[in-house]
């Protein structure tokens, strides 16, 4: 089906029932005598450095439609006047509407290739972006006033950046500066010249005044968008510009959309966790800790005055933690605890307060019978060697006997969602190669539609059966065994310390880790090393547009309320970043299943060739499949 949207308003934001479609200003220029027609697709000119496949990963993330030519395939096409434009019922027809260089003339200046891609620019409006390049009268800057190390500075957008496309911000852009021994990034800074329009400046390092890093450089009838810093997907101070970098691009007439979202899940609540064993550097109750039964240290639980604290802190903070509870666990406490509850007294008088999610009655596992005989566990077998399940009957009493006794409660639940006990039931490696086969009927049967998995293990969302979809959680760098900085800094320094330094060594021999050069005091380590860097993760996350829910566990809400410090950076480190008209979402879990099953069904349309959007004046045609 093919929808029009008439008459744009500058600067407006109109978008069609699907939301896929931003409108605003038409892009200036000079444009041929009759009124082309320009599709909604950048084109790429990828020469494999970072800057230029950290845009891309931006278009791709938004759901822009974008087409690449590899400068390093030998079969690639020719950039030629054929290439970029033809006629469709006569009209003339400009095949993208903005290029993505890597530098400013990538293909040779004077190049056949050079002056087709330079003349298509100048006769159809169409802006062009300068991923990296160094300062130069060429790209409309005087040379280098500096060229070196950005790490640790700040930039911030002038104000015509603010008045244009980089008006999301609040003005202020720290580089980052993790490592005192790695250089992270590099730029030259530079004054404009005649022509240029700086949106994003620092102060001249060791020197006086201000150097563009981003800006427009408007000459010949063609206008680049000039960066002159080199940065990649994953540094902060491009995921904080790359919205407006993808703005400025297409003018803000685009499909897809981004937006900046994030959900904490705090699992096991009205459950005890068990606590982190300083001594024996592991947690009872584990099968590979001494004392498995839980001797040797007092579990962690929330009490009235954390669950009274934490409704303050959401009102304080504007935002709302989803309470994944154990109704089961919960009830077992109470009965070896002379039968009475502060703790669920306080939570349920402030249910309203909170979203509530089903985490399974009793936290059972819900995939395999475990085989804790020998470490690490494996699946216990059937006499003719097959793996021994948990039976549907049981995955189905854990989910309904809590869902039951969270309406009894008269708790604000979504049944369609669901978070089980370690994520169990689905795929654990290596020990269980395979979905519990009784697991997809439980979970129709109970009405389960988004079912929570842990995004370390699988990051993409899939089916469960025929009718449950998995959301992915990021696991928090906070952990659940520990309900003190001290216990945190502790088990840290156990994982990620060299067996010389006291550690496990672990991370010595992990190609994915790397170790501490020296353990943490446990008295600051935690506040002034794990924060950090938990909340930066975090926060990255959010500002990608991945709306991918994060998880920790109650503990983190008790004793020293380790959690607060991570949740208090992210919340602050956003605010100040982000201006009051870019808020940040936060959603339910089924929300997010919802949001992730959507972008997937529009990549799809995209890589199939289901969506046609074009833009003729002001008038935006759109055919796309339904439901993406």
């Amino acid at each position: 089906m093919a929808h029009r949207a008439h008459r744009w308003k500058v600067a407006a934001a109109v978008s069609t029932t699907a939301g896929l479609i931003a409108l605003g200003l038409g892009a200036p220029g000079a444009v041929a005598a009759a009124t082309p027609r320009i599709d909604l697709r950048v084109l790429v000119v990828d020469n494999g450095d970072s800057p230029v496949q950290a845009i891309t990963a931006q278009l791709r993330n938004t759901g822009i439609p974008y087409t690449v030519v590899d400068l390093n395939a030998g079969d690639r096409p020719v950039i030629t006047a054929a290439f970029l434009a033809d006629t469709v019922n006569g009209a003339p027809r400009a095949r993208y509407q903005g290029v993505v260089l890597p530098n400013e003339a990538p293909f040779g200046a004077g190049s056949a290739e050079q002056t087709a891609l330079e003349t298509y620019e100048r006769t159809y409006g169409i802006p062009q972006v300068d991923a990296y390049t160094w300062a130069h009268p060429e790209v409309g800057l005087d040379y280098s006033a500096y060229s070196g190390t950005l790490d640790g500075r700040t930039a911030d957008v002038t104000t015509a950046g603010k008045a244009g496309w980089f008006g999301y911000l609040d003005g202020a852009v720290a580089f980052e500066d993790n490592s005192a021994t790695t250089q992270e990034s590099y730029g030259f800074v530079a004054t404009p010249r005649t022509g240029f329009t700086s949106y994003v400046d620092v102060p001249v390092p060791g020197g006086t005044g201000r150097g563009s890093l981003i800006g427009e450089y408007a000459h010949d009838g063609r206008r680049e968008l000039v960066l002159t810093f080199a940065y990649n997907q994953y540094q902060q101070q491009f995921r904080v510009l790359a919205r407006g970098i993808v703005e400025w691009l297409t003018q803000g007439v685009h499909l897809g959309q981004i937006r900046n979202s994030f959900e904490v899940h705090v699992d096991d609540v009205f459950a005890p966790d068990s606590r982190w064993d300083t001594a024996h550097n592991c947690t009872p109750g584990d099968f590979t800790c001494p004392g498995g039964d839980g001797e040797g240290t007092t579990p962690i639980r929330m009490t009235a005055a954390d669950a009274q604290y934490a409704a303050q802190w959401q009102q304080e903070h504007g935002f709302k933690l989803d309470m994944v509870y154990n109704a089961g666990s919960g009830e077992e406490w109470k009965t070896e605890n002379g039968g009475t509850d502060a703790l669920a007294a306080q939570l349920l008088a402030d249910k309203a307060k909170y979203r509530w999610i089903n985490h399974t009655y009793t936290h059972k596992f819900l995939g395999c019978v475990q085989d804790t005989t020998a470490v690490p566990w494996s699946c216990a077998k059937n006499a003719d060697g097959t793996t021994r399940y948990l039976s549907r009957a049981e995955i189905s009493a854990e989910i309904g006997d809590n869902y039951n006794w969270g309406v009894g409660k008269g708790l604000p639940l979504n049944r369609a969602e669901l978070v089980t006990g370690e994520h169990s039931g689905l795929r654990t490696l290596p020990q269980q190669p395979d979905d519990n086969p009784n697991l997809a009927g439980a979970l129709a049967a109970g009405g389960v539609k988004w079912t929570a998995s842990d995004n370390s293990r699988e990051p993409d969302q899939r089916s469960v059966g025929s009718g449950t979809l998995t959301v992915p959680r990021y696991p928090m760098n906070v952990y659940y065994n520990v309900g003190t900085d001290a216990e945190m800094a502790d088990e840290y320094n156990w994982i990620y310390t060299s067996a010389a330094d006291g550690g496990s060594g672990l991370c010595e021999n992990n190609p994915t880790s790397t170790c501490l050069p020296a353990p943490l005091d446990t008295a600051t380590g935690y506040r002034t090393y794990i924060v950090p860097q938990e909340a930066r993760t975090a926060l990255g996350h959010a500002i990608s547009g991945d709306p991918r829910p994060h998880y920790a566990h109650q503990s983190n809400l008790a004793e020293d309320r380790t959690l607060y410090p991570v949740l208090n950076k992210v919340l602050a480190d956003y605010q100040a970043l982000f201006a009051d008209n870019t808020p940040l979402e936060n959603l339910a879990q089924a929300a997010i299943g919802t949001e992730l099953q959507r972008r997937a069904a529009w990549q799809a349309a995209l890589a199939s060739g289901k969506v046609t959007a074009y833009r003729v004046g002001t008038t935006v045609t759109i055919t796309a499949p339904s439901g993406t």
